[in-house]
């Protein structure tokens, strides 16, 4: 095993038998039945990660993906049904509410236990002690048994735990959630502070924001199967077209397994213009290049029942530009055709930073601006006015047009990070956006 690998997973299996009912496990154990009586699930499949030291590594996916399963086979707790995983490091897990604890021992004796557990001697665990007490912060309460404490008080000592014990590995599974914001925001400075000391955190998480904001690299899983791994962004972008079944399996490029709905000529010809740099290929002032701004490699999909032809951005003279001043009004315009009937389609923007991270949008469902259905052939232009109070800086702009069918939520077209916006200003304040406030200061 390579020294700069933290952890190492090599073809990893594991297979979870389930029976009908009851009594066919027993008859089975005891070979009373000549055939199988029971079906294999696999939580998880031949995967295959390396993690290397100093990493921050996140791990994504829908509900049974297999991310707790994974876990948990690498901290000990299950066995895998193949494959190995090979760990260079001490290693401390928040895994699930309640994991490693004694509901009858007061949360002073749960501290010991762990400690002792994860190989410190009771000389060590008193030395951080009041590290611990003080992170947790749940006062005399640390000396009542924790089957009396809240879901919030209970995360709040195990978080204490694992993280003050000076791990070389960090493992957290969606623990977090159960705590206040304040506690949250205490947990994830601590995240920052474990960056900065080279340490290595392993964190399964539904929060895409903490995700993009904290990770260097992301696995993302699909019913047991690592559908692949990099960088927040791209990732995400992926996770979000198997969270509307728009993601094809068998396609291992990225690229591919988007639609490709740039290059279909059907769909070319009946939207009339390209719909790669959303420009007409007639302008004579039409170059190929991305010096508007424009992505030359859109991550695209959807079912086509609607198309997005053509996009651009107006600043607030009129005038085409992915420049905005800070503090004036521009405009978002989106030009789409339907290409078969569809019921009340929902036009969408969205601001991401270059992370990855969401920082704001909208669409015409939400500013109750458009709720009619369209019919085959019909052309809509949409256009989003606001003023600019985003921080001077580098932005992506995503587009969509999505809908409703039967209760289905449905994807038409999605175009993610088509134009890069840059902001201009002469003054940013704190934070993704300005309040514009207004300051007095007066001698009294």
């Amino acid at each position: 095993m390579n020294e700069n690998i933290a952890i190492e997973v090599k073809d990893l299996t594991k297979i979870y038998r389930l029976y009908e009912k009851s009594s066919d496990r027993v008859r089975e154990a005891l070979h009373l039945t000549r055939r199988s009586r029971h079906t294999e699930h696999y939580a998880l499949r031949n995967v295959n990660i390396d993690i290397r030291k100093g990493e921050t590594v996140g791990i994504i996916g829908t509900n049974g993906s297999g991310k707790s399963t994974i876990l948990k086979i690498i901290t000990g707790v299950l066995n895998p049904s193949g494959g190995e995983v090979n760990v260079n490091g001490r290693i401390s897990a928040l895994l699930e509410l309640g994991a490693g604890f004694n509901m009858e021992y007061t949360g002073l004796e749960n501290i010991f236990l762990n400690g002792t557990m994860i190989g410190f001697s009771e000389k060590e665990i008193k030395a951080k002690l009041q590290d611990i007490l003080d992170f947790a912060d749940i006062g005399e309460f640390v000396h009542q048994p924790v089957k009396t404490y809240s879901s919030g008080m209970f995360v709040r000592l195990a978080f204490a735990v694992a993280i003050n014990i000076e791990p070389e590995i960090l493992i957290v599974d969606e623990a977090l959630s159960v705590g206040d914001v304040f506690f949250q925001a205490k947990c994830y400075h601590k995240f920052e502070e474990f960056k900065q000391m080279g340490k290595t955190i392993l964190f399964v998480s539904h929060d895409l924001s903490s995700i993009a904001r904290y990770c260097d690299r992301v696995v993302l899983l699909n019913k047991g199967v690592k559908l692949g791994e990099g960088s927040p962004k791209k990732m995400i972008d992926i996770y979000k077209q198997v969270l509307v079944g728009q993601y094809q399996e068998e396609q291992s490029d990225q690229e591919e397994a988007s639609d490709n709905l740039l290059n279909d000529p059907a769909i070319m010809e009946a939207a009339g213009k390209s719909m790669r740099d959303g420009s007409d290929h007639s302008d004579p002032g039409y170059q190929e290049t991305n010096s508007d701004g424009k992505n030359p490699e859109t991550l695209e999909y959807g079912s086509k029942k609607a198309v997005i032809t053509e996009y651009y951005v107006e600043d607030d003279k009129g005038k085409k530009s992915n420049a905005i001043l800070k503090g004036s009004e521009f405009s978002i315009h989106l030009k789409v055709k339907i290409l078969k009937d569809v019921a009340a389609p929902i036009f969408a923007f969205t601001f991401k930073n270059v992370k990855g991270t969401e920082i704001t949008g909208t669409n015409t469902m939400f500013e109750k601006a458009f709720l009619e259905g369209c019919k085959k052939g019909t052309e809509k232009e949409i256009v989003f006015t606001q003023k600019m109070d985003l921080q001077g800086g580098e932005y992506l702009l995503s587009f969509g047009v999505t809908g409703y069918e039967k209760d289905d939520f449905t994807v038409y077209h999605r175009l993610y990070d088509v134009l890069n916006i840059t902001v201009i200003s002469d003054k940013n304040t704190v934070g993704y956006y300005d309040m514009n406030s207004k300051v007095t200061v007066k001698t009294i």
